[in-house]
């Protein structure tokens, strides 16, 4: 009782003293790149995006060719999911501020090049799309654009030969140093010729055959794991019927679910995700900078017989995480570790995809329903700063107890290392109860700096739940330090 006593003392005072935070993200800038028509994927991946336009702003959206689709390309089939959301945007504007009108949309919609890869790149070769990623760059806004490639890449790298060709060197690199891109691995020839033309672009690729995408933990289904989220019959209740006209435009699969989508997860505002820093990890999966060995590339998979070459230079790539997931747990301690591990670099995107599905069924629900019938996410408010630096060996805690639900429900947490993300691999055990707002660790001896990150996860018990986050990075520097 003594020791219940002095922690609950303990927690008291630290909640008290400890200073606020500011939970404001600057919203991305993106343009997408996209082969609309060579599969259904494309259309799903652009409805969701939609729904999260009001947090992201969408500044092209680009129809192109790929390897899948070489001599045409199809703005009409953009134009008519953008008709689809303008016909919601209304209902989705009940919901949270800040959603364009259709027509903001669709006055970005250009066409890329007609030609395939490295055909549609050199003089004369510009288009309204390559323009279009040229002037956005070029505007007076000093937050990085993303460009997200869900076809072939060809109208970028047009518009980095125009940019090469054009500017002085000094224009040029600073143009360049404002780009970030993330190509769902290479639909054309012109992925290679970026990365080795430009060994400075900030690239993000799992290059080779399809079966070595990070992307495909989208829709991949996990042996020994439940994967409701991805089945056709959850799409159907939950997407594209009942929810008016966007959810009503959103294709069957044909193959594998929004393959394309992981391209700008990592977008979204939700507390976890950290664009700048792939390697921290995110909704749309973890990235290491390396140069990866061609014959770790899957190089005699599917390819749509896009060209396999061992890349030049290191790239943001596949990273691996492990993964052991909880589960609900009857009685006592309302959750428990799940009885197996998930390894790989699928796992870095399928780890977070209850959430991230949830999430998208949630906003599908603001297109049709009222604010009060539907489900919004919860706040997440630490008690302290997400930067905490300590000595070695030391004592240390975290809390989320100032978090709070826009609806009034209930809130249910869940506190974990993410070793990967950070410096120090080993596992830190973190005291108290996992599922309680407020958790403490004790530091590892260190002989030289680390970083360890702390994730906390915030779910509410609306329907469907919805999951926010906010990431602690604990730096643990040596005594004598």
């Amino acid at each position: 009782m003594m020791r219940l006593f002095s922690i609950t003392a303990m927690l008291a005072a630290f909640l008290i003293f400890a200073p606020a935070v500011s939970l404001a993200e600057p919203k991305q800038r993106l343009i997408v790149l996209s082969d609309i028509e060579a599969d259904p994927d494309d259309s799903q991946s652009l409805v969701r995006l939609l729904l999260y336009a009001n947090q992201i702003d969408i500044e092209g959206i680009v129809a192109t060719t790929s390897t899948h689709q070489k001599s045409h390309i199809a703005p009409a089939s953009m134009h008519a999911i953008i008709d689809a959301y303008g016909r919601v945007q209304p209902n989705l504007s009940k919901h949270e501020s800040g959603y364009p009108k259709a027509e903001v949309l669709k006055a970005v919609v250009r066409s890329g090049s007609q030609l395939y890869g490295m055909q549609g790149v050199g003089a004369g070769r510009d288009s309204p799309g390559s323009d279009a990623i040229i002037q956005a760059l070029e505007k007076n806004d000093t937050r990085p654009l993303w460009v997200a490639v869900w076809g072939g890449a060809n109208t970028l790298a047009q518009a980095l030969y125009r940019i090469d060709h054009d500017r002085t060197p000094e224009q040029a690199a600073r143009l360049l140093n404002k780009l970030r891109v993330y190509t769902i691995s290479d639909q054309d020839d012109s992925g290679i010729w970026m990365r080795t033309k430009f060994p400075d672009l900030f690239y993000i690729v799992s290059p080779g055959g399809y079966g070595n995408g990070t992307w495909t933990g989208m829709h991949s289904t996990e042996p020994g794991f439940d994967s409701t989220e991805v089945s056709n019959n959850w799409i159907a209740t939950h997407i594209q019927q009942g929810h008016g006209p966007l959810g009503a435009i959103y294709p069957d699969v044909s193959f594998g679910v929004e393959g394309d989508t992981p391209s700008f997860l990592s977008l979204i505002p939700n507390g976890l995700n950290a664009p700048e820093h792939p390697e921290w990890g995110g909704w749309g999966g973890r990235y290491e900078l390396y140069t990866p060995a061609l014959e770790t590339t899957d190089p005699k998979g599917f390819t749509g017989n896009v060209p396999i070459l061992q890349e030049p230079r290191a790239i943001w790539t596949n990273a691996v995480d492990s993964y052991r997931p909880v589960v609900y747990h009857d009685y006592g301690r309302s959750v428990q570790a799940h009885d197996k591990v998930s390894t790989g670099y699928r796992t870095t995107v399928w780890r977070w995809r209850k959430d991230f599905q949830n999430d998208f069924a949630a906003r599908m629900d603001w297109s049709a329903k009222s604010y009060k019938e539907a489900n919004h996410p919860p706040v997440v408010k630490l008690g302290h700063g997400d930067r905490l630096t300590i000595k070695s060996g030391e004592g240390f805690m975290m809390s989320a107890a100032g978090s709070l639900d826009p609806d009034g429900d209930s809130l249910s947490y869940l506190w974990f290392q993410y070793p990967e993300a950070g410096s120090y691999k080993e596992q830190i055990k973190l005291g108290y109860a996992e599922n309680h707002h407020t958790v403490w660790g004790q530091a590892p001896v260190v002989s030289k700096t680390e970083t360890a990150h702390f994730i906390v996860k915030v779910i509410d018990k609306g329907s469907p739940p919805l999951t926010r986050y906010r990431r602690v990075v604990v730096t643990v520097v040596p005594t004598n330090s």
